[in-house]
């Protein structure tokens, strides 16, 4: 039997486009809601074993222009208090660290755009969704806010120079991304044009022709992460209690015989690599 997962698409804008296709490939069945089309969402996630919440061109707190923000946020702290799989991605992985005490700012560096690499931090590696992924995954940036505190209890997985908080787990099953894994090269260009005349100083046809570019190794990386994701949604047990780390020790590694010593650790005892960090080359 299909196992339904909770959609929550903010926008036209940000479909779930290839990961939605990724999380159907892997057996689940989505139930998308667009609440700025008038869908209702659900009161709780009793109808549905799973969540996954997009991004937005609205703020985590922007209410008055999006009023079913409150209903989501909602929908986020039920997910972590009963240990619903759950998704958050950009807007989502905000509005799932704002519901459980987090905070959501302007970036202090001024917004993250284009293709850039994430660099996995030490608790990532045995985490059940990050740990496979390389040291330094691709991923695509759209946003002016970013998680300037995590929720108590969180877990950071990976960061960029540019916007430190970039993933993290809060709970047993729940995963918030600053970034996107969603978008394809049509999506981004649309972002491009929305906002073109906020980066009137950018080379915005550079970045967007780099984006483009960076897709195959997005789906390359996400698509097993999405997979994995998947697999928890039909089978929570599947993962164990998290041990708490506090979010303050799980710092990247940054020394260079530092990290030679921690990947042939990592190497020995067959664990992901840990993180070093950085940005994406041309």
């Amino acid at each position: 039997m299909a196992v339904a997962l909770l959609v929550i698409q903010h926008g036209w804008d940000d479909p779930p486009g290839p990961l939605g296709e990724w999380l159907t490939d892997a057996g689940l069945t989505l139930d998308v809601r667009r609440p700025y089309e008038g869908d209702a969402l659900p009161a709780d996630l009793s109808e549905h074993s799973g969540l996954l919440v997009l991004g937005g061109a609205m703020g985590a707190a922007d209410d008055e222009r999006a009023p079913w923000l409150p209903a989501v946020r909602q929908l986020l702290r039920a997910a972590v208090a009963h240990e619903v799989p759950t998704l958050g991605v950009c807007l989502g992985g905000q509005l799932l660290a704002l519901a459980n005490g987090g905070r959501v700012e302007l970036n202090p560096q001024g917004p993250e755009i284009g293709a850039q690499l994430v660099a996995k931090r030490s608790a990532a590696a045995s985490d059940p969704l990050f740990g496979p992924l390389p040291i330094m995954p691709d991923v695509i940036q759209w946003h002016f806010d970013a998680i300037t505190a995590l929720p108590p209890g969180a877990v950071q997985l990976a960061s960029a120079p540019a916007c430190e908080i970039q993933a993290f787990r809060l709970g047993r099953l729940a995963w918030g991304l600053q970034f996107h894994i969603e978008t394809t090269p049509e999506v981004f260009g649309w972002w491009a044009d929305e906002d073109a005349a906020l980066f009137a100083d950018y080379d915005l046809a550079e970045i967007v022709r780099r984006a483009a570019a960076a897709h195959a190794d997005i789906a390359e990386t996400w698509q097993p992460f999405a997979a994995a994701f998947a697999a928890v949604v039909a089978d929570p047990s599947s993962v164990l209690p998290s041990r708490d780390v506090p979010t303050s020790t799980a710092q990247p590694i940054t020394d260079p015989a530092a990290i030679r010593a921690a990947l042939a650790a990592e190497l020995a005892s067959s664990r992901a690599p840990l993180p070093m960090p950085g940005l994406r080359p041309d």
